[in-house]
């Protein structure tokens, strides 16, 4: 997958369906209709009984994003991403660790199914690494992971739009960039702490960004869709 202006304006937002049940998320698609085409199925719906849904929007024309960070023993993850891949999602998450990377990208083969390496949460601080245990920080971790990913073959990270301007350089134009922890202007944090605009993501290079609370809690999620696009159309010089 190439980054760049080949990607419509609209196919970079990325709505996060983070609700409970597949009627609110139902609910939420037919709202949103043609404002959006892309949706992000997380663990909270993927675990109420929502992955039949991944079938059921690309039925509709919609592109997928399932977010289930996987992180397992490698046969576990090869398996598990090859079931997701036969569902036809998109996009799939995994943790950016060395062997979790490669057993996915066995799983995935070759069936379109791009991967996608959380490098470190958008909710993480250097303050929470090292509570961790970690002895490094944030751009230096994502940094690793970045580079630990390209290696392994996956096709694009999760970063925070904060470190995409330097990942793009080090990894070039060929892995996408997805970036949650993007909220508009005057728009609640919530847990995220490493945040931009959608703007701002955008001219940093960034391919992608997962919005949900600010589009799906709007009083016209509709409306605050379109005004993320027009956002991400204006960044993109258009």
């Amino acid at each position: 997958m190439t980054s760049g202006a080949t990607i419509p304006a609209r196919d970079r937002l990325i709505v996060a369906l983070d609700v409970d049940s597949v009627e609110t998320a139902r609910a939420l698609v037919a709202r949103l209709g043609d404002s959006v085409s892309f949706y992000k199925i997380g663990m909270e719906l993927a675990y109420g009984g929502g992955l039949p849904l991944v079938e059921e929007l690309k039925a509709g024309g919609k592109k997928v994003f399932v977010d289930l960070k996987l992180h397992d023993i490698g046969q576990t993850v090869e398996r598990a991403t090859r079931q997701i891949a036969r569902l036809g999602a998109d996009f799939l998450t995994i943790h950016g660790f060395p062997q979790t990377m490669r057993a996915a990208r066995q799983g995935a083969g070759d069936s379109g199914l791009r991967l996608l390496a959380v490098t470190v949460m958008t909710s993480y601080d250097d303050a929470d690494l090292a509570e961790a245990g970690y002895s490094i920080g944030v751009a230096a971790l994502v940094s690793r992971r970045a580079t630990q990913a390209k290696d392994a073959g996956i096709d694009g990270l999760i970063l925070s739009p904060q470190e995409v301007a330097p990942i793009r350089a080090l990894v070039g134009p060929q892995m996408a960039l997805v970036t949650p922890g993007v909220r508009p202007a005057g728009a609640a944090l919530g847990d995220q702490k490493r945040v931009m605009t959608p703007g701002e993501a955008i001219a940093a290079g960034a391919d992608h960004l997962v919005v949900g609370r600010p589009v799906t809690q709007a009083p016209d999620p509709r409306a605050a869709a379109e005004r993320i696009v027009a956002e991400i159309s204006a960044a993109m010089g258009g």
